[in-house]
């Protein structure tokens, strides 16, 4: 991931990779994560923990406090104290580097080869693969160290009313379709067609999500053929790939079917104006949908489509995990157990991803109704990278400094920017990036295939 350029985090720690997951209490007295039981094992356990995340928002509107709450039933002994923290990407690798976090938070952008140097394993991924979804991401040499809060499928918030005001009767499936739509509502309403929230940063990132699966309809194309692709951004001339998806964004801007002023988006405003019928459509993962909602009394105008790309007939969704659940490889034992416990209460008794409307973590939880609009589409996770290449893509992120699915959001911004002001052709951008990726190929010596 994109550490090289954030934060140097070569901390000396006893490394864990070499030795026998902990999964009983014999073997280090942590269990792992499939050998509790909840509600039967450990309800005596006394301990304090902290659990450092991202989400202020439920932090401040009391839904962490009320998780905390319902967890206490079962567990009145383990108290949990918990921290939100704003500008978590960065902050959160500064508080890892100094071991002044608690006892859970959400993995940060880190090289996967240093997990056990931060993390407890929560056991074998085989196993936990056969149980939980979403388990590749934070995982090394086959020992799993992060759990997904819950996965998220990657389309596109939208106003229902605004698109019925335009005259939108189907939902676009193609790049040219969406650019249209866009246009019709820019004609026929007075809501800003297509959001960036440009000025948040991290909100730009979003587009990256849509690259492999959604854009390619190939599962195995960004954890093993990206890195290794010569042209990865030319234009396939038929509206798929990483070009078309990004040139989506340019046009809009080129059209002037974004906001008038760019750099004065609102991140937390946003909500309410879309959900007021203000904006039109932003694209978020489906992380976004359930804050769009309580934003306004308009909750029931708000709906999530696929992203507008079709690959041979067929659109394709790609639903990955969120944020992973990493418990402090340092915490004492009782610690570990009580947050191990914390973790799988979340995932499996919670309900929290309901409410999110975000898919269930594990294999047999409930998930939320909000998908209808994906029932014709083909869902896809992306594939793990091949064996000895865990940290190839991140290596390349950072020596390209175009950090795909890793806070990459500087070189969106300049797609923005560049259509804006039109400093730049969208052809010079992705020659731009080539430069930057073949560069990279070449400093790590990798493979390049046509």
């Amino acid at each position: 991931m994109k550490l090289k350029k954030v934060l140097a985090l070569g901390m000396a720690a006893t490394m864990l990779l070499s030795l026998p997951v902990a999964v009983s209490a014999d073997e280090g007295g942590v269990p792992g994560y499939l050998d509790i039981t909840l509600g039967e094992d450990y309800t005596d356990l006394t301990a304090t923990i902290k659990f450092l995340h991202c989400r202020t928002d439920r932090e401040e509107d009391g839904t962490i406090a009320d998780l905390v709450a319902k967890f206490n039933e079962t567990y009145p002994n383990i108290s949990v104290e918990t921290e939100g923290v704003t500008d978590y990407a960065e902050d959160s690798l500064l508080r890892l580097s100094t071991g002044d976090w608690g006892d859970i938070m959400l993995i940060p952008a880190i090289d996967t080869k240093e997990l056990s140097t931060y993390f407890q394993p929560y056991g074998d991924l085989e196993a936990l693969d056969a149980e939980l979804n979403f388990m590749n991401a934070w995982s090394y040499d086959g020992v799993c160290y992060g759990v997904p809060m819950w996965g998220n499928a990657q389309g596109v918030v939208y106003n229902k009313a605004v698109f019925e005001q335009a005259g939108i009767t189907e939902l676009p499936k193609t790049p040219d379709e969406f650019i249209a739509d866009l246009q019709l509502i820019k004609d026929n309403t007075d809501a800003i067609p297509l959001y960036t929230n440009y000025a948040a940063g991290w909100t730009m990132g979003a587009w990256d999500a849509y690259m492999g699966v959604v854009a390619e309809g190939d599962d195995t194309f960004m954890n093993q053929k990206f890195a290794h692709m010569a042209n990865p951004f030319e234009d396939h001339g038929d509206g798929t790939g990483a070009y078309a998806l990004y040139k989506i964004l340019y046009d809009a801007v080129a059209n002037g079917l974004i906001e008038d002023d760019y750099t004065t988006t609102d991140w937390e405003g946003c909500k309410g104006m879309i959900n007021n019928g203000e904006i039109g459509c932003m694209v978020l993962g489906s992380w976004a949908f359930s804050q769009m909602v309580e934003a306004g009394d308009h909750g029931d105008d708000i709906g999530y489509m696929p992203f507008p790309i079709t690959v041979d007939g067929t659109q394709y969704v790609v639903a990955g995990g969120d944020y992973n659940y990493g418990i402090n490889v340092n915490a004492s034992d009782d610690n570990k157990i009580a947050s191990l416990v914390f973790v799988k209460w979340l995932i499996e008794e919670s309900g929290w991803n309901v409410s999110e409307g975000c898919y269930s973590t594990s294999k047999n939880g409930e998930n939320p109704s909000m998908y209808s609009a994906f029932d014709t589409c083909t869902m896809l996770s992306d594939q793990p990278a091949l064996p000895g290449e865990e940290d190839l893509l991140g290596e390349m992120n950072s020596e390209s400094e175009l950090s795909f699915n890793a806070g990459g959001d500087a070189k969106v911004q300049r797609i923005v920017e560049s259509a804006f002001m039109g400093s730049e052709s969208f052809d010079d951008i992705m020659a731009d990036w080539t430069t930057a990726w073949n560069d990279a190929q070449e400093s790590l010596g990798v493979e390049v295939t046509e």
